[in-house]
């Protein structure tokens, strides 16, 4: 595995932590749907969130969230579309980004972009 690999799994074990803290139940990891995946599904309430996750280790090509183009977001909400009716989910859902930015410094920058499809 690659280190990008490596990089986009801590990214997206950084990004459940941090969706935990914020009150979010995550309900899935790597949700696959034929060719498509979800990063995550979570819960908040009554609302269903589909979260694609971004990690970079620097900003020189754009932000993280900027790599989530329009074919991307159209898979998402295929593979969400069969997830939905699977799970029989009759309430509201949204589609969310959360962008992580590793800096020089090895901080690291977490941006949660809430109904970033719209």
């Amino acid at each position: 595995m690659g280190s990008h690999n490596d990089t986009g799994s801590w990214g997206e074990e950084k990004a459940a932590t941090f969706l935990l803290e914020k009150g979010y139940e995550v309900l899935e990891k790597n949700y696959r749907y034929k060719h498509m995946e979800i990063d995550l599904i979570a819960q908040y309430k009554k609302m269903l969130v589909f979260v694609e996750v971004k990690t970079r280790s620097g900003s020189a090509f754009g932000m993280p969230e900027e790599f989530v183009n329009y074919t991307k977001s159209r898979l998402i909400m295929k593979a969400a579309e069969h997830y939905i009716f699977d799970k029989n989910w009759l309430y509201d859902v949204r589609f969310d980004i959360v962008s992580i930015l590793i800096l020089p410094n090895g901080n690291v920058d977490i941006r949660h972009i809430e109904d970033a499809f719209s």
